[in-house]
């Protein structure tokens, strides 16, 4: 005890802002100890992660790069994704249930034979409604069994014509359809009647399904809209949909769409007012907005050139952005998916024009790195509340 009292006491002793000058150079070189409290890593340590076996791409947002960022999205659209495909028109397939029509001029030779022929009068023969089998055929009276699968009903019409040419005086047919099994599309999901809207020859849109099944349920601003069609599946906002007249895209035979109640979230951490995971609508908000609704930034705690956006790219996008950077060389998850770090330097004021047009995406982690300064309070703070502590032992002990 003889030896540790001498020592303790020059400590106490010791004006603590004599200390500063070698805190500040520590700080300066980023020696602070490593096991102060901290809500993440610092700016400095999420650049040098990018020396490391398999980096992360750190992405600076910009003008050029928020424009490039939005090209990329386009091409994920229902636009962009079924654009080449157009209505084909109605044809028929199994399970359709027609009606067959034939008259013939007079003298009325073949079909007016049941009735006797008429001299004067075309003879006109309606008959029973006729099932498309499993094969794709019906029969007709004196035509045989005609294929219908995959024809429109005014080719069916030819054929029949074709058929009884040698056979009936003149004959017309008109075929009609009069149950559609096959040519519809399924609406499901957040709709106030889902349903299966048949496809007639006007060639619906996407947007005559969501009318078709009484509307979305929830608003209009919460609402995706999924399509799923031959394998391909895509969602976008409804109001994007709403707005852009490219997107309402024509349906086809078997699509299927989805009214999804899609609320979409991004997480704050760090040097920010509002720690949390923080929702937003389906139509989407910009990095602006999610600033807002976090907040902002602890002026007294972050480091203005250290907000972060932790993201997982598409790769197309992701070599466009940071492929040259990282010598072409990307990480891929299991998901297909790139991770990518896009850094924003509020202390530049062009960046509060540039977060309006750099939307967020699902799952989006913003991180905002604490000051160095804020890092060496920390210090000071502990160091002097031990310093104190001490004073108070030594002043119980004497």
């Amino acid at each position: 005890m003889t030896l540790k009292t001498p020592y303790v006491v020059q400590v106490n002793k010791l004006p603590i802002f004599i200390l500063f000058p070698v805190f500040l150079a520590l700080s300066g070189c980023s020696a602070l100890p490593s096991w102060l409290p901290s809500s993440g890593p610092s700016l400095s340590q999420v650049l040098e992660q990018e020396r490391v076996m398999s980096p992360i791409p750190v992405v600076e947002v910009t003008n050029t790069v928020t424009r490039q960022i939005l090209d990329a999205n386009s091409t994920y659209s229902f636009s962009a994704t079924f654009s080449a495909e157009t209505p084909s028109g109605y044809v028929i397939g199994a399970g359709d249930v027609l009606d067959v029509s034939i008259w013939e001029a007079p003298p009325a030779v073949l079909i007016g034979a049941a009735v006797g022929p008429s001299l004067t009068s075309a003879s006109q023969t309606s008959l029973p409604e006729q099932i498309v089998n499993v094969d794709g055929f019906i029969t007709v009276p004196f035509a045989g069994a005609v294929q219908v699968a995959g024809k429109t009903p005014q080719q069916i019409e030819v054929e029949i014509v074709g058929r009884l040419a040698n056979k009936a005086n003149q004959p017309q047919v008109l075929v009609r359809v009069i149950r559609n099994a096959t040519q519809n599309v399924t609406v499901v999901g957040e709709v106030a009647t889902s349903m299966r809207m048949p496809l007639t020859a006007k060639g619906e849109r996407l947007l005559d399904a969501v009318a078709a099944a009484g509307g979305v349920r929830p608003a209009v601003g919460k609402i995706a809209i999924q399509l799923s069609r031959a394998g391909k599946v895509l969602s976008m906002p409804l109001n994007s949909v709403i707005r852009d007249p490219k997107q309402n895209v024509h349906l086809q035979p078997g699509d299927v769409v989805t009214a999804l109640f899609q609320t979409q979230s991004f997480t704050a951490l760090g040097a920010t007012v509002k720690n949390a995971e923080i929702e937003f609508e389906a139509k989407g908000i910009s990095l602006a907005q999610a600033l807002g609704r976090m907040a902002g930034v602890r002026d007294n705690q972050a480091d203005a050139r250290g907000v972060f956006i932790f993201r997982f790219e598409e790769p197309e996008a992701a070599l466009a952005l940071a492929g040259v950077a990282s010598g072409g060389v990307l990480t891929v998850t299991p998901e297909g998916k790139v991770p990518l770090l896009y850094r924003l330097n509020l202390e530049d004021p062009g960046a509060f024009l540039v977060v309006q047009n750099f939307m967020m995406k699902d799952r989006d982690v913003v991180y905002v790195a604490n000051a160095p300064a804020a890092e060496l309070q920390k210090f000071l703070n502990i160091l002097s509340s031990s310093v104190f502590s001490i004073r108070g032992l030594i002043g119980l002990a004497q």
